[in-house]
Formats: structure tokens, C-alpha cells, sequence
């Protein structure tokens, strides 16, 4: 049961982090209303993932600064190396597809700020579906 603990304090950061770096990549997004969707959608992103990484270390390192201080190195390494493995192959997911959306929703004309809000919820769902599917494959969680 303890590793369910683990999977869900991660959706939790991961959910707490989507609602801030939406939030705010929505509010960036609209600042550029008057540049081009290709550059609108590349600078969002950036900036979306500044702020999600930017925050999501701080909370996994609030919620495992004791855990980790009880395990041995080779465990920290081995988890370490399967999470951001995970990690990687759900950022290749969210690239997928927040990139072609909201691009796809600036070029029809939605506004920049809704635009943003859409391909970041879509994007999201995949990312963490395959991050939590990844991590209980390779038993990490």
C-alpha cells in the first residue's frame, strides 16, 4: 500500500503543478496575442514548462526529503533513473500532442488564452496517464 502512497503524492504534485503552469501559460499565451501561433505556441510552451518543473521540484522534494533520507544510495539511484525515465517518455507524450493542438486551435481562431487552457488539459490526461502507466509497469510505484 505504501507504494500507492508514493504514486498518488506524484498525481497530486503533478495535478497541482497542471492548474499553476495552465493558469499561467493561458495568461502568457494571451500576451502574445499579437505574434505569430507558431511562435505564440513555442514561447507558451517554454514558458509552461519553467514554470511546471520549476514547481514540481520543489514539491517532490518536500514529499520525499524524508523518505530519502532512509534509503540507501543504489535505492535513490534506481528509483531516481525510473522516474525520470518515466518522466521522459510522458514528456515526449505531452509534446505530441500540446504542441499540434494548440497550435491547431490558434490557426482556427480560438483565443490564445482558451487555446492554451484546451491542449493543456488534453496534453496533460496523456502525460500523466502514461507517466502513472510507465511507473507501475516498471513497478517503481
Amino acid at each position: 500500500m505504501k507504494s500507492n502512497q508514493q504514486l498518488l503524492r506524484i498525481n497530486r504534485s503533478f495535478l497541482i503543478c497542471f492548474i499553476i503552469s495552465a493558469l499561467l501559460s493561458a495568461v502568457f499565451a494571451q500576451m502574445l496575442v499579437d505574434y505569430d501561433s507558431f511562435l505564440t505556441t513555442t514561447f507558451t510552451i517554454i514558458f509552461g514548462y519553467a514554470v511546471y518543473f520549476g514547481i514540481f521540484s520543489g514539491l517532490f522534494y518536500w514529499d520525499n526529503k524524508d523518505r530519502y533520507k532512509s534509503m540507501r544510495k543504489e535505492l535513490i539511484r534506481r528509483e531516481l533513473l525510473a522516474l525520470v525515465s518515466s518522466f521522459g517518455v510522458g514528456e515526449i507524450v505531452y509534446l505530441v500532442i500540446r504542441w499540434p493542438t494548440f497550435y491547431y486551435f490558434l490557426e482556427i481562431s480560438i483565443e490564445p488564452f482558451l487555446a492554451s487552457l484546451i491542449s493543456e488539459v488534453i496534453a496533460t490526461a496523456c502525460y500523466m496517464a502514461s507517466v502513472t502507466l510507465f511507473l507501475r509497469k516498471t513497478k517503481t510505484y
